[in-house]
This record gives structure tokens, C-alpha cells and sequence, in this order.
């Protein structure tokens, strides 16, 4: 494992990304972390991120459509995708590990993982829907 230089700006993304339940974009994370460094790139923001996905600190969370967000909890949990805002919310549930048992009896080749999206109303847009 090779040595990386200490960056300022790496640690501002990381704390802000332990800091959110939000699961931001890359974009929003520039946005946030422009404030504190106001001459950081876009591009620094995307390599810092892919630095911290390598080094296991951070996950990426795929939510379609080429929309990717960012989350710092890496323990296998899943994830809801609002249909009405967008939001990525953490779904407190036990890992679905029978999933690759399941997907591996009826393959040949090797199930290493699963990933799992799940859709409906957070629970904002299910209180605003319950309230109009």
C-alpha cells in the first residue's frame, strides 16, 4: 500500500461526508466544500472522492440514470430512492444475503455480491402526499 499525501481538501470532503445522511452528489459536495476552499475544482472534488472510494473510506451509491452520490457509512446496508425528490435514504434493514444464494444456484459462473436499489416516498414526500 502506497503512502498519500495528507490534503486538506480530501479531509474537508471526508468529514462532510460523515457529517450527512444527505448522500450527496459530487456536485453538491463541491458546493459545501467551496465554502472552506474556494479555489477547489470540480475535478479535485471527483479524484478526492474516487481516492476515498479505493481506499474503502467511502461507498458510491449508483441511483440510475448516471446519477451517482456519495455515502460514507460502508457497511452493507441499502439504500430508497424517493420517486418524488430524489433523496437517498438509508433503509435500516438486516443484509439480504440469501440474494446470492439464491442468484448463484441458477448461475454458472460466481455470485460475489448484490446490490440492491429500492423505490418509493421518503418520508418527507410521503408526509407532504399525506397532508395535501
Amino acid at each position: 500500500m502506497s503512502v498519500k499525501k495528507f490534503s486538506r481538501q480530501r479531509e474537508s470532503i471526508r468529514a462532510y461526508l460523515r457529517s450527512t445522511k444527505e448522500h450527496p452528489t459530487a456536485d453538491m459536495i463541491y458546493h459545501v466544500v467551496k465554502q472552506q476552499y474556494p479555489s477547489i475544482s470540480l475535478g479535485t472534488v471527483y479524484r478526492n472522492l474516487a481516492q476515498l472510494e479505493e481506499d474503502g473510506e467511502i461507498m458510491k451509491v449508483y441511483c440510475g440514470e448516471g446519477t451517482e452520490r456519495f455515502d460514507a457509512r460502508t457497511d452493507p446496508h441499502y439504500h430508497l430512492i424517493c420517486r418524488q425528490c430524489g433523496r437517498v435514504v438509508d433503509l435500516e434493514i438486516p443484509p439480504l444475503n440469501h440474494i446470492d444464494v439464491l442468484a448463484a444456484s441458477g448461475f454458472k459462473g460466481e455470485v460475489d455480491g448484490h446490490y440492491v436499489w429500492f423505490w418509493g416516498l421518503c418520508p418527507l414526500c410521503l408526509e407532504k402526499k399525506n397532508n395535501s
